[in-house]
């Protein structure tokens, strides 16, 4: 592998984790970097690193050691390592599986109530 492609790679990974979510393990607060913090007048777009350090939880006041990366707004569910497994559907987003599920029980009841059509 080249050094190019290393420090491309590095990059692209340093990007994607700046747009990652952050939750407070004390009360369930999801810092999103798109939205900011009103209450800490923290503009849209500041990633979580860059938030200064008295920055606290704006419902329960937990400093910044308490928030755990959860990871993107819409990138797949899941361990990295895991999304090579399956169908196919470990790569999708929650939102994608979620219209996959309930579409697919929607279409089994539009089958199931087409049985009384049959005589």
């Amino acid at each position: 592998m080249s050094e190019e492609t290393t420090q491309a790679n590095t990059q692209d990974e340093a990007n994607t984790q700046e747009q990652d979510r952050y939750e407070c393990r004390a009360c369930g607060y999801v810092y999103e970097p798109n939205k900011g913090s009103s209450t800490g007048k923290i503009p849209p777009g500041t990633a979580f690193s860059d938030l200064p350090s008295v920055w606290r939880c704006p419902v329960c006041g937990a400093s910044q050691v308490q928030f755990i990366n959860v990871g993107p707004i819409e990138g797949p569910s899941g361990f990295k390592e895991n999304l090579g497994y399956g169908f196919g559907v470990n790569t999708l987003t929650p939102s994608q599986k979620n219209i996959l599920i309930f579409g697919g029980l929607a279409l089994g009841f539009l089958f199931f109530l087409s049985l009384y059509g049959l005589r």
